[in-house]
């Protein structure tokens, strides 16, 4: 009588089973399992990354270190050295500001205190003094434009260009204004040419009822006054169809006329 119940008794697997599990050992035994290779690779290649971390290890540290000294020393100048430049420059350009304000508060430009603007007093720097001392700052970039436009109004025309010039902002108020200072500067030094692209300039940077007819008319103007008639005609009569209503629109028949 079989023993099928004996203990440690195991049904005997089917034949295609059998040769299944053959072939599997066969083909783990010659080496040709992909698998096997995939692993062996990684093994390789995990092998030759930990030489190469050991050889470079020094360097690895060095530069890692380095990444974090360059960080460090950034947040160290923004925080002690930037950031409380700016607000040195800020309280120093202040004062400055103030006597630019009120030299344009009265019925003329006071000179004096433009002045006074420029040059500092009471211990305080003034625009110049801060362009030099603060160099880089939002502060010393503002100081340009007070300064180009009191330099403008002094009748020092080369200094004004050259300040409002190194002027940058996004406010676009302020750009036309600081490119229509620079038309008026380039027009008092004869630079007609120049001065009619600034005035350009001026007028499309911040198109709107009342700076933009400003700048077109004084662009036409001389562009009349230097023969070029129809140049200034063009302008005269975008004033008229596109800004009507301005103060600018109120006798452009006259010269429009007068260039045609």
């Amino acid at each position: 009588m079989a023993t099928y119940n004996k203990r440690g008794y195991k049904a005997p697997k089917p034949k295609d089973v059998l040769d299944s599990d053959n072939e599997f050992e066969e083909v783990l035994a010659d080496g040709d399992s992909t698998t096997e290779e995939v692993f062996n690779t990684l093994d390789e290649t995990a092998n030759k990354t930990e030489e190469w971390v050991a050889r470079n290890q020094k360097t690895i540290i060095s530069v890692v270190i380095g990444i974090a000294v360059v960080a460090l020393a950034y947040v160290f100048y923004n925080r002690m050295i930037a950031e409380p430049k700016q607000d040195e420059a800020f309280n120093a350009v202040f004062k400055a500001q103030t006597y630019f304000d009120e030299a344009f508060a009265g019925q003329e430009v006071n000179d004096s205190l433009l002045n006074l603007g420029l040059k500092g007093a009471e211990g305080k720097l003034g625009f110049e003094g801060v362009i030099n001392e603060f160099g880089g700052t939002d502060a010393a970039n503002v100081s340009s434009y007070y300064a180009g436009m009191s330099y403008l109004h002094l009748g020092e025309f080369k200094k004004a260009i050259q300040s409002l010039e190194s002027f940058t902002t996004d406010d676009e108020i302020l750009q036309a204004a600081a490119y229509g200072g620079i038309a008026d500067a380039l027009a008092e030094t004869k630079k007609y040419d120049e001065a009619v692209s600034y005035y350009n300039k001026a007028a499309k940077v911040d198109a709107n009822e009342y700076s933009t007819p400003r700048y077109l008319l004084k662009a036409a103007k001389i562009l009349a006054l230097t023969g070029k008639k129809a140049e200034a005609n063009k302008l005269f009569e975008e004033i008229k169809a596109d800004y009507e209503s301005s103060r600018e629109a109120q006798n452009i028949d006259g010269f429009i006329e007068m260039t045609k």
